[in-house]
């Protein structure tokens, strides 16, 4: 089953929110990052903090440089300001060189696996419209960006998409969407 972008902001909020609420800024940097960044989770878990933060002046990076694990392509990340102050708040808090560590002893990465559960855990506690997966965060970035009258030809630049066509795909533009289109115009 294919996944949904979460189109509701107010729902997304939610989401983060409830991992802030619990004192859990690994997980609630995820949520964020995975939207902000528009990362494939394997790229998001990766990350390390001298990727992103810079310890000797105790301050986050303006931008990073990722080489995508699928498609071997570099790209970079400017970190906005919602961005740089969840990761401030949860670096002193950090038990890893990776940005999402495991919580065992160990200097690791989470799993993907782990990375699902912790958003169907977060699904099942914050109501959220549609099927939800990690792939989500990723998804909701190109829908919001889309909403926001961003270029396609951007958001397929972001998401090394060949055509349109799989862009509008992947967001999931739906016909209610396209409705919409038609009835906003007003030309005459």
């Amino acid at each position: 089953m294919l996944t949904d972008p979460i189109r509701k902001k107010d729902q997304l909020k939610n989401l983060a929110d409830y991992w802030l609420e619990q004192g859990n800024y690994r997980n609630y940097v995820f949520i964020i990052l995975g939207v902000l960044t528009a990362l494939r989770v394997s790229d998001l878990l990766r990350l390390r903090w001298d990727d992103v933060y810079n310890k000797n002046i105790d301050r986050c990076y303006s931008h990073f440089t990722v080489i995508e694990e699928k498609t071997g392509k570099s790209k970079t990340i400017a970190l906005n300001r919602r961005a740089v102050k969840a990761l401030q708040l949860y670096y002193p808090h950090r038990h890893s060189e990776y940005l999402f560590g495991g919580s065992r002893s160990g200097n690791f990465a989470i799993s993907r696996n782990q990375a699902w559960r912790i958003m169907k855990h977060t699904v099942s506690k914050v109501p959220v419209d549609g099927n939800i997966s990690c792939h989500s965060l990723r998804k909701t970035a190109g829908y919001h960006m889309w909403k926001a009258g961003i270029m396609p030809a951007l958001i397929m630049d972001i998401y090394n998409h060949s055509s349109f066509e799989v862009t509008k795909r992947y967001l999931g533009i739906a016909q209610d969407e396209r409705d919409s289109a038609y009835l906003r115009l007003k030309l005459f």
